[in-house]
């Protein structure tokens, strides 16, 4: 009975996830980032250049944006005609720009990203725990079949299949679910390590890392209750990210005259469910010492594109 009621649970959960991974929308950038149509054919009209870019930094003035291109350009998509938000990515499989994009998913025929990545994670865990259950289960029957211990049956070949086919899953799924689990320890997204976000000053891996525990709740929310379960509770809206870097560009730099520059995008407020994250600890661990807390900057969550596919 207690095996009965650990399967069925492990095997709902798993159902769960796996259907709330595959079948949530992925969420695109607010219309705030589409171009207007007369900026549009402003664009058009213009060469490619710095006439284009003096466009759509017009267009994105107000525009809480921080990470740049590789060559220090506006990240815009011309497929989607939009100005990408920081950690925005276009899907050459959905054709559209994802917020916090992470990766498109074969397995579950989906983007992952904002809208999914909690119930992501889910899946993996609870796959990963349904297989090791059956494989713990199987595994006594699985030594009797080697010691010719079970009748003589077509049954022992199928619990032979089933612990192979479990203990494989299990290995393979393990592998994947650590490597999202130090993904999100360190508030990084699979595209942001093999291309470290660029931001207006510098180019910084860990420009969004807050911290073990802030980056844990900005997936997964502040209430614990919901942390286990397959519904949202990530905080924030997808389209702006707290940031552990100083809000600085050498061209905003005080001039000799003692004139200060204003910043070209200035920052637009989180959410509450998101600005506390920068105030309700002194410090963070993998910044400390490289930024006054005065300073902390806070920074987009539109996904970059450099005509990426």
């Amino acid at each position: 009975v207690v095996c009965l009621v650990a399967y069925h649970i492990f095997f709902m959960l798993f159902v769960w996830s796996y259907w709330k991974t595959i079948f949530t929308l992925p969420m695109n950038p607010s219309k705030e980032f589409h171009l207007s149509y007369s900026d549009k054919e402003s664009l058009e009209r213009e060469p490619r250049g710095e006439s284009q870019q003096e466009v759509l930094r017009r267009a994105a003035k107000d525009l809480p944006i921080y990470t740049r291109t590789m060559s220090g350009a506006i990240r815009y998509c011309d497929r989607c005609h939009l100005v990408k938000p920081d950690r925005c990515h276009h899907c050459s499989v959905c054709d559209k720009c994802i917020l916090k994009m992470d990766h498109h998913c074969p397995w579950v025929n989906n983007c992952v990203g904002f809208s999914n990545y909690k119930f992501f994670l889910l899946f993996l865990a609870y796959s990963l725990l349904y297989c090791l259950f059956i494989a713990a289960t199987d595994l006594q029957y699985f030594i009797k079949f080697w010691t010719n211990g079970l009748p003589d049956t077509q049954a022992k070949f199928h619990i032979m299949f089933l612990f192979f086919a479990a203990a494989m899953f299990s290995v393979s799924l393990s592998s994947l679910f650590g490597y999202h689990c130090w993904l999100v320890s360190k508030n990084k997204s699979t595209l942001e390590v093999f291309r470290a976000p660029i931001f207006r000053h510098r180019t910084d891996k860990n420009g969004f890392s807050l911290g073990f525990s802030k980056n844990l709740r900005q997936v997964f929310g502040d209430e614990k209750k919901y942390w286990l379960l397959p519904v949202f509770s990530s905080l924030g809206d997808g389209c702006s990210f707290p940031t552990c870097l100083v809000n600085q560009d050498p061209e905003q730099a005080s001039t000799p005259g003692g004139k200060n520059e204003s910043h070209l995008f200035p920052a637009k407020p989180l959410r509450d469910s998101q600005s506390h994250l920068l105030t309700d600890t002194p410090s963070w661990s993998e910044t400390s010492g490289k930024a006054e807390k005065g300073k902390v900057g806070m920074s987009n969550p539109a996904l970059t594109m450099e005509n990426e596919t």
